[in-house]
């Protein structure tokens, strides 16, 4: 049995081990992880883990802070703030752990790399490379900023208000949601998130994401105002970090990695954790400007160096939550070759590619 194949075997009996897995959902990224290498990277952090310490050992030796783990081009979003203001930034910190800084870097180039090769951003390996390890280290230097996209950010703002996000079709989308009936502790979770005044329509399930699926997520439907809302609990566990160490009973990270960075919070954003925070249930809001920006949605964007450049920043927003580990993270930088985010992500896109051909075999 190849090395993915095993990896993923075992994966997959740990969080049987600990969570009701949604088997058809596991069945349908088995399908989605055999006909693209990208959806294969996006689903496969737990290899990956152990790819990326093989393949740049001299990179997984690099000082250690807080950091995403599972980040890559399709890993930012958008939510509004307390004041209704439209923010863009990072969107998932399931796998969120110390790890050294680098491996979010290369994580994030890889993908762009992977991305360009299926036409979706149009950039070299050593394009995507300066323009990532540009952003990041000049937000590293001036402390970081989020990003409000109100008086400025206009191009971003024109991402995030594309068709895709057409309410009529976002909420189409959410009334097709197949009927189901959660725990009786997650439909709790759900219903604290609703304001006052909403009227529970019901608890539906949904197929999202590719490195979770698998994992249960009830979507609760409310009435409000005249129209609806939507709030989702996910199912969270130890980042695929600490399981390729041996370490499966690390405590989560998700919660502490965005209260600590530059950031301007989702106000319905929670993370509910079990027993000495070994699990438990991230709840957030589903609405229309509320989710994922699409790989679909780059090619909007002309210059797709400034769209990684702003994700390079935004990376740096994250980290500098390890405020005691920044200037050795900019020692670090400043040692490496030139070359180096370029290098790392070439090689772990081949080796990314190897997998995937094992997988597939």
């Amino acid at each position: 049995m190849s090395k993915v194949k095993q990896a993923t075997r075992d994966y997959e009996n740990f969080l049987r081990d600990r969570l009701a897995v949604v088997e058809p959902d596991l069945a349908l990224k088995h399908e989605l992880m055999t006909k693209g290498l990208f959806p294969f990277l996006r689903s496969t952090f737990y290899r990956w883990s152990t790819l990326f310490r093989e393949v740049c050992p001299d990179l997984a030796a690099a000082p250690e802070l807080l950091a995403v783990g599972d980040l890559h081009v399709e890993n930012f979003g958008t939510w509004r703030d307390q004041e209704g203001r439209l923010i863009w930034g990072l969107n998932d910190v399931d796998e969120a752990q110390i790890m050294p800084y680098a491996i979010d870097l290369v994580r994030l180039a890889t993908s762009a790399l992977l991305a360009s090769e299926e036409s979706q951003i149009g950039l070299t390996a050593d394009d995507i490379a300066a323009s990532l390890l540009g952003g990041y280290a000049e937000w590293l230097d001036k402390g970081g900023a989020p990003y409000v996209l109100e008086e400025e950010h206009d191009w971003l703002r024109l991402l995030a208000t594309g068709a895709l996000r057409n309410p009529i079709a976002f909420w189409g989308k959410m009334q097709r949601l197949n009927d189901a009936e959660p725990p009786a502790k997650v439909a709790e979770l759900l219903t604290t998130h609703l304001p006052q005044g909403a009227a529970i329509r019901r608890y539906a399930r949904r197929i999202a994401g590719l490195g979770s699926l698998g994992r249960p997520r009830f979507v609760l439907l409310a009435d409000f105002g005249g129209a609806l809302l939507a709030r989702e609990a996910k199912a969270m566990l130890p980042s695929g970090w600490n399981w390729s160490l041996g370490e499966p009973q690390a405590p989560l990270s998700c919660d502490a990695i965005l209260r600590q960075a530059v950031r301007v919070p989702d106000p319905w954003l929670s993370f509910a954790t079990g027993k000495k925070q070994l699990s438990g249930w991230v709840v957030r809001r589903l609405a229309p400007h509320c989710c994922r920006v699409e790989l679909t949605d780059l090619p909007k964007v002309r210059d797709h160096g400034r769209i990684l450049r702003a994700m390079g920043r935004e990376t740096a927003n994250i980290h500098l939550g390890s405020k005691d580990r920044i200037t050795a993270v900019q020692e670090h930088l400043r040692q490496t070759k030139s070359n180096w985010l370029s290098h790392a992500a070439t090689k772990m896109a081949e080796a990314t590619r190897q997998d995937w051909m094992d997988w597939r075999s």
